[in-house]
């Protein structure tokens, strides 16, 4: 600048070679530790992110540290407990999660009585699990359904839950509503079975296990979803079913065994018949294959222990009721019961010498879990029989071929529900042709 006051147009060399001021270098820090004057503070949590991050914590957390405490989860329900979600399931991934984690809570069976207990206590009535009786008694939920003339299956609870406490299954109710095939081809198909059997030279021999829902109707609410569709099919299930394959109606009975009895056939609680019921079928059964063999049996009060319901499991609680069980002696002297626990999965074997009243010829029997409820008193009067579950026709065609080929009498137990559902894989002809090929090469 000169004295003029006007700037001077020669460069000044001290400005020209003075190096140029660089900007400040920023702290080597995350951006939430910087003061909260700086421009470019941000917190690294808010409040929000710290609620979220307790949360994560005690979802986590909670199973893993009832665990390291030694408390076990168990099993409240009628299935396994979830496992953890696996990170290739994608999505997946984070809806499973819930599950685990409830699974997973040491105390959720108090939870739930606790939860039992408050809404009889204070609202006198159960607790929803699913299990509401209520709804529409034609088993749709609104104009959509009706429309379509197909309910929806979610409308179906697992539980019905009945007069004086009485519980039934879902399945009697959704199965008969939802059926998987026609009832045309359940018949074709059952006849197809005798059909392959019989032309094998064995015997053929089908009983048929009612519902609970159908033996006690009388303790089924006055309306529950489903409950003109389920009628309709277990009307003309057993009006067509038994005359056209030839089954054991196993329903008047029952209903006489009832009669004559202190105590139901079936409990309040389990979907399945009592021992009393179990011991009726066998009865009826070795009539069918030799009339009057059971004039000499003898049947005696047995032990009686507890054995745990499956229907309340359904909606998470634990009940249980008292089996009692009978001995039999065949021929009038020793007993001969066998008791061995299995679902039949694994064919069970049953062998004993024979005796005056016994039916002696090999028998292989295709049975669901009623004959869980009949398999000692099956030991006591058959001198060699196997049991295999119904799903091992499909599983292994087969193995299951070649173990009713050991027979000389073929048996078939299946349930009311199964059977007018169409829910027996078994049931397909191609089943039927497949073991009937193994049996025409071993004939009797």
């Amino acid at each position: 600048m000169n004295v003029s006051g006007k700037q001077s147009s020669a460069p000044r060399t001290a400005d020209r070679d003075a190096p140029s001021a660089a900007p400040a270098d920023l702290p080597a820090v995350h951006e939430a530790w910087l003061p909260r004057e700086h421009p470019l503070h941000r917190p690294r949590h808010g409040a929000k992110q710290y609620i979220a991050l307790a949360c994560a914590l005690l979802f986590f957390g909670a199973p893993v540290l009832s665990w390291t405490l030694g408390a076990r989860a168990e099993r409240i329900e009628n299935r396994e407990l979830a496992s953890f979600p696996s990170i290739t399931e994608g999505w997946g991934f984070f809806t499973g999660l819930n599950d685990w984690a409830s699974d997973r809570l040491a105390f959720r069976a108090q939870a739930v009585d606790a939860v039992e207990g408050i809404s009889e206590g204070v609202f006198g009535e159960p607790a929803p699990h699913g299990s509401d009786p209520g709804g529409s008694p034609l088993g749709g939920g609104g104009a959509d359904q009706q429309r379509s003339g197909k309910p929806d299956p979610e409308l179906f609870p697992d539980v019905v839950r009945g007069d004086d406490g009485w519980l039934f299954l879902g399945h009697d109710v959704s199965y008969k509503c939802l059926p998987d095939m026609e009832l045309d081809r359940v018949i074709a198909g059952l006849r197809r079975w005798r059909s392959v059997v019989e032309a094998s030279g064995r015997e053929f021999r089908l009983v048929i296990a009612p519902d609970k829902s159908t033996v006690y109707s009388k303790y089924m609410p006055d309306e529950y979803v489903g409950r003109d569709c389920m009628r309709e099919l277990r009307s003309e299930f057993w009006r067509r079913v038994p005359e056209a394959t030839g089954a054991i109606d196993m329903r008047p009975t029952l209903r006489e065994l009832d009669r004559r009895r202190d105590e139901p056939v079936f409990t309040k609680l389990d979907t399945h018949w009592r021992h009393a019921g179990g011991l009726a079928m066998v009865r009826r059964l070795a009539e069918s294959l030799r009339p009057g063999v059971t004039d000499s049996w003898e049947v005696e009060p047995g032990r009686t222990y507890q054995h745990r319901a499956d229907i309340p499991e359904l909606v998470g609680e634990k009940r249980e009721w008292t089996v009692r069980s009978y001995s039999l002696a065949p021929d009038g002297g020793a007993d001969n019961t066998r008791f061995v626990g299995s679902d039949f999965h694994e064919p069970l074997h049953l062998e004993s010498s024979a005796r005056p009243g016994m039916i002696d010829e090999p028998t292989r029997m295709i049975a669901d879990s009623f004959t869980q409820f009949a398999s000692p008193y099956l030991a006591a009067s058959f001198a060699d029989i196997t049991i295999a579950h119904p799903n091992n026709v499909l599983t292994d065609p087969e193995r299951t071929g070649r173990m009713l080929a050991e027979g000389e009498v073929v048996t078939f137990e299946l349930s009311e529900r199964f059977l007018a559902g169409g829910r027996y894989a078994m049931l397909a002809p191609d089943m039927a042709e497949q073991v009937g090929q193994i049996l025409k090469r071993n004939p009797v």
